[in-house]
């Protein structure tokens, strides 16, 4: 099921987005930009990749927990997901990124 896009103002002024599944859980978030139009590009960038699990990183962290991060063409991460209790979880998150940004809405809350 698509999720949407949510586009908001950090309280530095720079702009940033989170994936929201179709269920209404939070699945990612991207950087922070300074201009609204270079989220909007890193919307499209996760839009393009979120298919490809090749574009997918998992990582152990110190607190145990397994971590997503979704990579553009360029290496460059453009979205990261939430802590995982195992590594398979994570992978599943890989799974629900890539059907949320499937066809995702974008909403605009700055």
């Amino acid at each position: 099921m698509a999720g949407k896009f949510e586009i908001k103002k950090a309280n530095n002024g720079e702009f940033f987005f989170s994936l929201i599944a179709g269920n209404h859980e939070n699945v990612g978030r991207s950087e922070t930009y300074k201009a609204k139009a270079s989220a909007l590009n890193g919307i499209e960038s996760v839009k393009k990749n979120a298919g490809d699990m090749g574009r997918y990183a998992i990582k152990e962290g110190k607190d145990g927990k397994f971590y997503v991060s979704l990579k553009a063409g360029n290496g460059e991460v453009i979205l990261t997901g939430q802590g995982y209790a195992s590594e398979d979880g994570a992978r599943k998150g890989c799974e629900a990124i890539g059907r949320a940004a499937d066809g995702a809405s974008t909403d605009d809350q700055s």
